[in-house]
């Protein structure tokens, strides 16, 4: 054995060790999210678990094959890393450019932005568009409670005012400000009043607790903000994470050379 390949092996094995450790903090984060979140966040909780588990069996087979200095395992080892990085890749581009498109727009007066859905990409303006979709996340939206510990968040309407909204709050338990609609307390306005724009969200807009804004279109921008934001933060991470699975998979393929020249020396 060349004391390159030997070196190749050791570094190898403990790669994937740590890696081994990488991905059981993975699925235990996914687990936390799980727990923690309600059912309209969840959306990245099973490709988180589902990551750190093929990081997991992936890991196990490289180290394994290290170990025992065997080169079928290796070969398998290789062969699902590289899908691994070639997935990851192609999640981080259209990532990339899913979530290129969409910004807030800043209100005088507020300290919160208002967002509009047709500024999103197109990719998500089918799947907030699409009835059977936007009727579960609205229903998760009710059950949330968001609009509704508004008004336990802030007891006074200065308060309300001068809150920052996150884009879930901004767009869904809020007539959109051009609506000219007078706030009485969080999350419940004088409807009374003639909209002083035409824009449609402002007659679907109720300040019933299932009803307030979940039929407009800036609660669904709200959401697609939501989701553009969560998903940038995996794009980014998935750059890191594939640097560092293209180093392991340079030295696995140094790791799988040698155990194949230890074989054919063997014979």
């Amino acid at each position: 054995m060349s004391s390159e390949g030997g070196t190749s092996t050791f570094i190898i094995k403990w790669i994937n060790f740590l890696t081994v450790l990488i991905a059981l903090g993975v699925i235990g984060f996914g687990i936390w999210m799980s727990s923690h979140t309600d059912g309209c966040r969840k959306s990245l909780t099973l490709p988180v678990l589902a990551l750190g588990a093929l990081i997991l069996v992936i890991s196990l087979i490289g180290f394994l094959g290290a170990w025992k200095n065997n080169s079928i395992l290796l070969w398998i080892y290789l062969i699902l890393l590289c899908l691994i990085l070639v997935a990851i890749l192609v999640f981080t581009v259209l990532a990339f450019i899913v979530t290129n498109n969409g910004s807030g727009h800043k209100v005088a007066g507020l300290r919160y932005k208002e967002y509009q859905l047709q500024d999103y990409s197109s990719w998500f303006l089918r799947e907030l568009n699409n009835s059977h979709n936007w009727k579960n996340l609205k229903a998760c939206l009710v059950k949330s409670k968001d609009c509704a510990n508004l008004s336990k968040k802030y007891k006074t309407l200065k308060q309300y005012k001068a809150a920052k909204l996150t884009p879930i709050e901004a767009g869904c338990c809020r007539p959109p400000f051009e609506c000219g609609y007078p706030a009485v307390k969080a999350s419940y306005y004088d409807l009374s009043y003639r909209p002083a724009s035409s824009n449609k969200d402002c007659k679907l807009y109720k300040n019933a607790r299932t009803i307030k804004c979940y039929n407009c279109d800036s609660c669904k921008a709200g959401v697609a903000q939501y989701m553009k934001t969560e998903w940038r933060v995996v794009a980014i991470f998935n750059v890191i994470l594939f640097f560092v699975l293209s180093i392991v998979y340079f030295v696995g393929c140094c790791a799988r050379r040698n155990a194949a020249s230890s074989c054919s020396k063997g014979r």
